[in-house]
């Protein structure tokens, strides 16, 4: 484990919160690169590599504590459905490599997080692959996260308590911090329908580092949020909401805005329930960053 991996457990352990970075593929959208499924933010490592860094510095010139490599669609399976299976590590590599420059700002303490995503779907628990691959594929891409040099590893997103199970244990083998969050229906449950206290003690079993919950509706967060806190007393928490809809071709539809500070107002409540690390998920840009930056020093202060 890194120096900067230590001092992230330190921090946590001192208990002052943390500012995630907002979403990564969504912000691609806005900005006119391709997004086209299936590789969504992946397609942007191959075809402009310079806009992937430049929001990586936008976001920390926001304030975030906390870049998230763009990783989310590197693993195998993801590329291997464009021909591309073979430049799993080496994509997942450029992505950390870009957030690790993005991140070396004089004065500042910024760390990177590699994105352990969902093999297929995220939003289609119906989906997710058999123990064996689960174990297998995300056993890989963590060892291709780790080996890139990233500080701690984000399992995130994950809508299945046997999928956010396998990315947590593959995560945990690095010896890196782990976050582990899931995607819930803003109803008490995964997106598999199995209650949010189940994943509770599933994953507390495992000992990840922080317990989050990802990609809800910002506005519907909270009450998850709270669930959460009731089944893990004493875990540190991560929330970061969604603006929007899931859409097939570019892969996100903006249909549902929520101003900065607005977005802030809703985090606020997520800092009240135990959140230690807040920052934004699909839709969410550098502004909403920048708007949670000023909300978090004020609760420091």
């Amino acid at each position: 484990m890194g120096v900067l991996s230590g001092r992230f457990l330190e921090r946590l352990r001192a208990g002052r919160p943390f500012l995630l970075d907002a979403a990564m593929g969504t912000e691609l959208q806005r900005r006119e690169t391709s997004t086209a499924l299936p590789l969504w933010s992946a397609q942007a490592l191959i075809s402009d590599s310079e806009l992937v860094w430049t929001i990586h510095g936008d976001e920390v010139a926001a304030g975030a504590d906390i870049l998230t490599a763009n990783t989310f669609r590197t693993h195998a399976r993801t590329l291997g459905k464009a021909g591309l299976a073979a430049r799993s590590s080496e994509l997942s590599a450029l992505a950390v490599r870009l957030a690790h420059q993005a991140a070396a700002t004089p004065g500042r303490e910024v760390f990177v997080a590699g994105s352990l995503s969902p093999l297929e779907d995220c939003y289609r628990p119906d989906l997710v692959p058999d123990d064996a691959a689960l174990g297998r594929e995300h056993g890989a891409q963590a060892r291709f996260l780790a080996e890139a040099g990233v500080d701690l590893i984000l399992a995130e997103t994950h809508n299945t308590i046997g999928e956010a199970v396998a990315a947590t244990r593959a995560a945990k083998a690095t010896g890196l911090p782990v976050i582990v969050s899931v995607v819930t229906d803003g109803a008490g449950r995964l997106l598999s329908g199995e209650p949010i206290e189940a994943a509770a003690a599933a994953l507390g079993a495992l000992g990840p580092d922080v317990l989050g919950i990802n990609c809800v509706a910002a506005g519907r967060l909270a009450g998850d949020l709270a669930l959460l806190a009731r089944a893990a007393p004493g875990v540190p928490l991560a929330a970061y909401g969604n603006l929007g809809l899931p859409a097939d071709g570019p892969g996100w539809s903006f249909t549902e805005e929520l101003a900065p500070q607005d977005y802030a107002r809703e985090a606020r409540h997520w800092i009240a329930l135990g959140a230690r690390i807040v920052g934004g998920c699909c839709g969410t840009t550098p502004a909403h960053t920048r708007a949670l930056r000023e909300a978090l020093d004020a609760v420091v202060a």
